[in-house]
């Protein structure tokens, strides 16, 4: 099979989709589509053409199974514009290809995230690492955005006086704050991006980088439409369980008492619901 050319996926290509207030995400390339894992998968058995009934059926068999070699034959290139602090938690994904702007050799832009009101929050008291889902109240947002804009001003009033006063860009930088935009060029292959998507629209996930993630998975859906729904069916929504877990499964089922008690019995719930 010749190079793969998805109509859908060509009708996006280098065209920016709005992510937060500056960010974008955009494809600018694909290598592959389904047609490439099902080829790829039948390749030991010298396969002839197939219905889409059976390719569909096998990408799911293949996904639900972690048969992974398939996915990565398919390969996407996106060019993403995110504030610094989102950057930094996208790139604990090592499998990732990436280049992104240098404020060594360019001048930083000044355009830094501001978050809509109804995402600002308070600290979650039972997640020490997120926040509540309830907005604070309006007057306080006010005051959040102000003393954030503030900030964002004079930190960048500071970074392009010390250019004009000829300090290396190098130096000039190290003050700037995290909400600054920055981009890169982002290339994986599906089945790594499969596991970003997995972890980042988890609901624990950081509202900011889970927007993107969205975006992404949209995207992804135009060029391999029947992987990505196996990925939602048995990824995405989907629980994996652990043996002292499925034993309550099959008790449940059997109508007997639960044996998981205490912390153990809580989680299992939470996985439940």
């Amino acid at each position: 099979m010749a190079h793969c050319i998805v109509a859908a996926a060509e009708e996006i290509l280098d065209k920016e989709f709005p992510v937060l207030d500056h960010g974008f995400v955009r494809l600018v390339d694909y290598l592959g589509s389904d047609e490439r894992i099902v080829q790829s998968a039948r390749v030991s058995y010298g396969s002839g053409t197939k219905t889409y009934r059976q390719d569909k059926g096998l990408i799911s068999y293949l996904l639900r199974n972690d048969h992974t070699s398939p996915f990565e034959q398919v390969n996407f290139t996106f060019h993403v514009k995110m504030p610094i602090f989102v950057a930094r938690q996208w790139i604990r994904h090592r499998t990732g290809r990436v280049n992104e702007i240098s404020g060594r050799y360019s001048v930083m832009s000044d355009e830094c995230y501001l978050p809509d009101k109804a995402h600002i929050n308070f600290q979650s008291e039972d997640n020490k690492q997120g926040r509540t889902d309830e907005s604070v109240p309006a007057e306080l947002a006010d005051e959040v955005l102000a003393l954030l804009r503030e900030d964002q001003k004079r930190s960048y009033e500071t970074y392009q006086r010390l250019l004009d006063l000829g300090i290396a860009r190098e130096l000039a930088r190290v003050d700037l704050p995290l909400s600054l935009y920055t981009e890169w060029y982002w290339q994986m292959d599906l089945h790594n991006l499969f596991h970003f998507l997995q972890l980042r629209l988890d609901s624990h996930a950081q509202y900011e980088i889970r927007v993107y993630a969205q975006t992404i998975l949209d995207m992804v859906r135009l060029v391999c439409p029947m992987a990505t729904e196996a990925f939602e069916e048995h990824k995405l929504g989907g629980k994996t369980f652990s043996k002292s877990e499925l034993d309550a499964l099959k008790a449940m089922l059997k109508g007997e008492e639960n044996p998981l008690k205490g912390r153990a019995l809580e989680l299992f719930e939470q996985k439940l619901n």
